[in-house]
């Protein structure tokens, strides 16, 4: 059992030094010290104290209790011990070196000792908390050395029998509350440990461990609203540093970015040296899309800790979100350096290999990565397979934006090999590559792979019902959906998929009703702003375009930071040539959080496109091409640049890709209008064409 969960308190060198002091040459308080004593012999003695010679065996008792930290431990806590003996036989009345010994016994690891000594004081005065608190250290001790079924169940009992005594014989030390309260939740005995910990704080209202082992007890339950509720509810000017390091860490688990960021710089205003509420900060500015924020905390923590390659890691991240790739590259050089067998540096360079485009560079790392992971015998472990998944998905995304959709569909299925949520994921991982690369019966035979693999999974079964709803079997997909319900909660992950596969099918008398339906099923405030979304999602294929923008603004209130918000209403303004600098922004914002996201990309170069900023639109939507290669859409407004800055051959050839594109989509993929509008523009630029090639007598 871990002895993280026990506090155990030792009286120190320093601490009993000062005790002697006291007694010894305190007239007073050696003429209030009991007469009648027991020695460690057990034999009752009158004898005039000579404590100058007890002083004098007591400093050296501790002089071989520090070495016996050093050189020979053994020989030396056998030394401290025979010393402290003497120093009790020159002053065996001394109340304090008898209560002392059995803590003495304990300090030199003598647990057997420390126990026979503390019970021949509880012999003599059941009422000696010393000794009781003696013997409550023992059974915690033994409960640290690593006892183990029905012995570390018994010792378990005998230290919580031996605290509930101690809060009887001391019921004003919140110490003895605190350690039962533990014990109880060591026990599983959530209710008792509660109770035990509540009366501590009634003791000691200040106590920062009685908070920090409460909140605790309730994030260990799983109840992460009521931890927050709880360390709320100490006053602020009561909180100390780790009481606000754990609520920022609350924060975090709610992913309440904004009150983490505080918490952890009230955290860290009272202990600015704290480089776990430093990495903290860190890591939430960064969730935050606080990248500059982010940066100067990581690199600060890297002048405080030169060695922590983490950390270098974590600003390569950022400098690569930044754009900043030749400033990446060489902070994951230093990070090498310090880490040379680190897969997630290198890990990292082939993400900043795929941002510059290097695709062969990037499917090289990524490859070796994968080869470095994989055992001959498929044989692996937990964390194993989650590394190795890693990797193997980031490849298969590389051959996706390359169009090598047998190398992608091939990586997918060693992550299907995995088993588990890994082979989830290669399955859906497949669906998605299939899909883009218009084969679309291999992509509806993988989601029946998968739903055969995993028949209770309900997310696998939704994927299967959305896959022929989207290939024109929508009733057999609304059957499948709909087979699913059970009249519970979960009936919300069911509707809410319908309300998609209706939406894409226009059927939006059918997606408004699925969707009031998992409204009345959304209990937590995520649940009603992704239904919100899917409102505004509604609205915007309906061409209901002021209701689209008035419910995303509102989703932008609640989170500023939400990238398919941003981008969904950046493209739709932009779209319709409306607000276009705030599109701009909004767009930009997204990108930055994605910045190889081909969507994103498409959206700021239409963006720049209305604008007029021709150059920069070009850009973008050169990379959102490289990126998502098959979409129609994206070809289309790269030959809008082309044509508006005169290069009509461009165009039409992209004209030309957007419409053999389409030609291969599935038609809940774009709105029936989208071809026509290509295929007229084509017309046109092949007229114009066809102008300039009679004017100066050049060949078609």
């Amino acid at each position: 059992m871990s002895s993280k969960l026990i506090n155990q308190v030792f009286l120190s060198s320093s601490t009993l030094l000062l005790a002697f002091f006291s007694t010894a040459w305190n007239p007073l308080l050696a003429q209030n010290t009991p007469a009648v004593t027991t020695h460690p012999a057990t034999t009752t003695t009158m004898q005039k104290p000579d404590r100058a010679s007890s002083y004098y065996h007591l400093c050296l008792a501790h002089v071989y209790e520090d070495m016996a930290s050093s050189s020979s431990p053994a020989l030396d806590a056998t030394r401290a011990i025979e010393e402290y003996k003497l120093a009790l036989n020159a002053d065996p009345n001394s109340k304090f070196l008898q209560d002392g010994l059995p803590a003495f016994y304990l300090l030199m690891g003598q647990v057997k000792e420390a126990q026979k000594a503390a019970e021949e004081r509880i012999k003599i005065d059941p009422k000696n908390v010393a000794a009781h608190q003696l013997m409550g250290q023992v059974y915690l001790r033994s409960l640290s050395n690593g006892d183990t079924g029905e012995a570390a169940g018994a010792t378990l009992q005998l230290a919580i029998n031996e605290y509930k005594l101690l809060t009887t014989l001391d019921p004003k030390s919140s110490e003895y509350y605190l350690v039962l309260g533990q014990l109880y939740s060591l026990n599983k005995d959530n209710a008792k440990a509660e109770a035990e910990y509540k009366t501590a704080l009634e003791v000691d209202p200040n106590s920062e461990a009685v908070v920090l082992n409460l909140a605790r007890l309730y994030s260990e339950q799983g109840d992460v609203a009521k931890t927050e509720k709880f360390l709320e509810s100490i006053p602020p000017e009561k909180r100390t540093a780790r009481i606000e390091f754990a609520l920022a860490a609350t924060y975090d688990e709610l992913k309440d970015n904004k009150k983490a960021v505080e918490a952890y710089k009230r955290s860290l205003d009272m202990e600015p040296e704290n480089l776990d509420a430093e990495r903290g900060l860190a890591q939430t500015q960064l969730n935050e899309g606080q990248l500059e924020d982010s940066l100067k905390t990581f690199q600060n923590i890297a002048q405080g800790d030169p060695q922590d390659a983490q950390t270098l890691i974590h600003i390569a991240e950022i400098e690569r979100r930044q754009g900043k790739y030749e400033a990446a590259l060489a902070t994951l050089k230093k990070a090498e350096t310090i880490a040379p067998d680190s897969l997630e540096v290198g890990f990292n360079k082939g993400l900043i290999e795929d941002a510059l485009g290097h695709f062969d560079e990037a499917t090289k790392i990524f490859e070796q990565m994968a080869e470095k992971t994989s055992h001959a015998n498929n044989a692996y472990t937990e964390a194993e397979k989650n590394n190795r998944s890693i990797f193997l998905e980031r490849l298969a995304e590389v051959y996706h934006e390359q169009n090598r959709t047998d190398e992608a569909i091939a990586t997918y299925q060693k992550m299907i090999d995995l088993g588990g949520d890994y082979a989830k994921h290669g399955y859906a991982g497949q669906l998605d590559v299939y899909r883009d690369a218009h084969k679309y019966d291999d992509a509806t035979r993988a989601a029946r792979a998968a739903s055969d693999a995993f028949p209770k999974d309900r997310a696998i079964k939704l994927m299967l019902a959305s896959q022929l709803a989207d290939t024109g079997k929508l009733d057999e997909g609304v059957s499948v959906a709909t087979s699913l319900l059970d009249k519970t909660g979960a009936d919300r992950e069911i509707y809410m998929a319908l309300a998609q596969i209706y939406i894409r099918s226009r059927r939006f008398k059918e997606a408004a009703e699925s969707l009031d339906k998992a409204e009345a099923l959304s209990k937590s405030s995520d649940d009603q702003l992704n239904i919100q979304f899917v409102r505004a999602s509604l609205a915007e294929r309906q061409k209901h375009y002021d209701q689209a923008e008035q419910i995303f603004r509102q989703l932008l209130e609640k989170d500023e930071n939400n990238a398919l918000v941003l981008n969904y209403l950046g493209y739709m303004l932009a779209d319709h040539g409306i607000k276009l600098q705030e599109a701009l922004k909004l767009i930009r914002k997204a990108v930055d959080q994605d910045p190889q996201n081909g969507a994103y990309l498409d959206s700021l170069g239409w963006a720049y496109f209305k604008l007029g900023q021709y150059e920069l639109a070009e850009e973008n939507l050169r990379k959102a091409v490289e990126r998502s290669s098959t979409d129609p859409t994206l070809h289309d407004h790269l030959g809008e640049v082309y044509n508006k800055t005169g290069r009509i051959r461009q165009a039409a050839a992209q004209w030309e890709l957007s419409v053999s594109l389409y030609d291969k989509t599935l038609t809940v993929d774009y709105d029936p209008g989208d071809k026509q509008k290509v295929l007229k523009k084509l017309e046109g630029a092949r007229v114009k064409l066809a102008k300039q090639d009679a004017k100066t007598g050049t060949d078609k």
